[in-house]
């Protein structure tokens, strides 16, 4: 006997957002709170942050806590190696919450949301950056996306510490003069660069908060600084790298009207010329590529991902989705 009711989770480092809804696509009850970190707190401590919102928002929907639904889909920050989705798979398997299931990176949840159908190539663009795809035929791949351990260069954090590095050279002689200098200086507060290298040194500055810089490089770049230039220009190139990349690994690029979704703070802020950067990157290496540029919320990924999982959905029910995740108003 089936419930027509549906679970999805967008399990993110920042915050966790989780869904009921019907197999129609009509939402009944939300759920968000603190971020999904099981590298840092373990799978059994994320797990608890999960279970508690998962019973809010069956709460939130008039559902009993002890039914289990149909589908799950939960795309959680940490899924990035085999043994780390393997992990997480087990573990929302063992709470019994669904009947099927589908747990994977939370990199999916952007693409699937910006997508006009099941199947593409997705960018996500933030604090970080990381890169995934879909074969028509259900193949996925994507990258480790650790950061420089597993050659990722890209997102917030590292446009933000790279233009740390040209202010601290422009500041001891060493490089060129840069607008990055007083923008580094100006934003943190400091007397000079090197008070700021020294805080970030002592802690007294989380590294995390380079990424803060990534609006004053742009900023920077509108104003024609030339290094604030290379780096965006060096951010486009990246993006652009690991869409073709993915493409050509699932033969996409020779398919009829590829899809690549960007999304991601970095993305989503509407940056016409990194986005027209990309554009032409992409087109050029894929003629026939689409790039289409996503600001939905990625739960509403997650909660299409659910109906793909199910063919009882019916043919109305992902724009009944989309039009209740807009008309929501919830990001």
């Amino acid at each position: 006997m089936t419930t027509g009711l549906l679970l999805a989770v967008d399990g993110g480092n920042s915050k966790t957002d989780v869904a009921v809804l019907r197999t129609d696509g009509t939402i009944l009850g939300r759920a968000r709170g603190g971020g999904f970190r099981p590298q840092a707190v373990g799978v059994d401590a994320a797990m608890d942050v999960l279970a508690a919102l998962r019973a809010e928002a069956m709460a939130s929907a008039g559902v009993a806590d002890d039914v289990e639904v149909d589908g799950i889909t939960a795309f959680l920050a940490g899924a990035d190696l085999p043994y780390e989705i393997k992990a997480l798979r087990e573990a929302v398997g063992a709470r019994r919450w669904a009947v099927t299931q589908r747990v994977d990176n939370d990199s999916y949840a952007v693409l699937r949301a910006g997508a006009s159908r099941p199947w593409g190539v997705g960018v996500v663009c933030g604090t970080g950056i990381n890169c995934v795809g879909v074969a028509p035929d259900g193949r996925t791949t994507g990258f480790a996306a650790l950061g420089r351990i597993s050659g990722d260069w890209g997102g917030g954090i590292d446009v933000g510490t790279s233009a740390l590095w040209h202010a601290a050279r422009a500041e001891d002689g060493r490089g060129p003069r840069t607008a990055l200098r007083a923008a580094v200086i100006d934003h943190f507060a400091f007397p000079a660069v090197a008070d700021v290298t020294a805080a970030l040194h002592k802690g007294d500055l989380p590294a995390i908060r380079l990424s803060e810089l990534c609006p004053a490089v742009f900023a920077a770049r509108d104003e024609g600084d030339e290094i604030a230039t290379e780096l965006i220009e060096r951010l486009a190139a990246e993006i652009a790298r690991m869409a073709v990349t993915v493409l050509c690994r699932l033969q996409l690029a020779t398919s009829p009207d590829p899809e690549v979704v960007l999304g991601g703070s970095v993305l989503a802020a509407g940056h016409k010329d990194l986005l027209d950067d990309v554009e032409r990157r992409l087109t050029e290496a894929v003629p026939g590529v689409r790039a289409v540029v996503c600001a939905d919320p990625p739960l509403l990924g997650a909660a299409l991902a659910a109906l793909d999982l199910h063919p009882q959905a019916d043919s109305e029910a992902e724009d009944r989705l989309r039009a209740g995740f807009r008309g929501n108003g919830r990001s």
